[in-house]
């Protein structure tokens, strides 16, 4: 059944992450000094209060970790200099046709599987992972001066290290996603979806159960890990500072799934 009512609260003091950085450490210390906040945020909120018991602890059991791609492509070593970068032919090419770096053209091919449009100035692509999405991924927005951020090689693995190393840290089962902001083909404007997972299921699936007036459900299979990153990014924004959202009250299955597993098979992609 689902909740009446969930929590998401943005994490905040978290700094700049570098090569190397240990996330759990950053996350963890930063949650010791938001136990004061988190108190008094509770109180204004509708709904029970939180017990002492919970306040002693610093996360609820199952609150799902929403954290920007960026933060773990940083700490990952995920960074490309431009200055070294020596641009194909190619690249140059079309760089030049639309005004844009032919050494950030030249790492989102190396990014890329397959290039599904190079048009227009707009750089759509297929990275290793199967993400379908600009730039391959790559990303200058929130990067050191001069370079760009690729993203985690493999998001779930991350996703799945980063949860162990907080379970224990923290004495709590618990749910991580790793976010990033997509384009979506007949929609305008983006929207943040999962790239990885760990400790949830991204789905919801309700196949089977009846509606309001009897009829069995076909095929609703709902991607909740889309939609809590989603709504997590309302309290994580572009411009605030705060990469690592909580969700609390969340109904999720505990089976074990992959962020890799909501790309749709090529197929069953009636769309390609």
């Amino acid at each position: 059944m689902a909740p009446h009512s969930i929590r998401i609260w943005g994490l905040e003091g978290i700094p700049e992450v570098q090569p190397g950085d240990n996330l759990c450490r950053i996350i963890c210390t930063a949650l010791e000094r938001s136990r004061s906040s988190r108190r008094d945020l509770g109180s204004k909120l509708n709904g029970p209060e939180p017990t002492p018991d919970q306040h002693a602890k610093l996360v609820l059991p199952r609150t799902v970790f929403v954290v920007a791609q960026k933060i773990i492509s940083k700490a990952e070593g995920r960074i490309v200099q431009l200055e070294s970068v020596q641009p194909s032919v190619q690249a140059k090419d079309w760089a030049a046709q639309y005004h844009k770096d032919a050494r950030m053209v030249e790492v989102v091919l190396r990014e890329a599987r397959r290039i599904v449009r190079m048009d227009r100035g707009i750089l759509i692509a297929e990275t290793h992972h199967g993400f379908i999405c600009a730039n391959a991924g790559v990303d200058a927005s929130n990067a050191p001066k001069g370079a760009v951020v690729l993203l985690p090689e493999d998001p779930d693995r991350s996703a799945m290290r980063l949860r162990l190393e907080l379970e224990e840290t923290l004495g709590a089962p618990i749910g991580v996603i790793i976010s990033d902001t997509f384009g979506r083909p007949w929609r305008q404007g983006l929207t943040n979806i999962a790239l990885g997972l760990a400790g949830l299921s991204p789905f919801i699936d309700y196949r089977g159960q009846l509606d309001f007036v009897g009829r069995a459900l076909q095929a609703t299979v709902l991607a909740v890990a889309d939609e809590l990153s989603a709504a997590a990014e309302l309290v994580m924004g572009k411009t605030l500072g705060i990469p690592v959202a909580l969700v609390e009250g969340v109904q999720y299955s505990t089976v074990e799934g992959r962020g890799r597993d909501l790309i749709r098979p090529a197929d069953e992609d009636l769309f390609r």
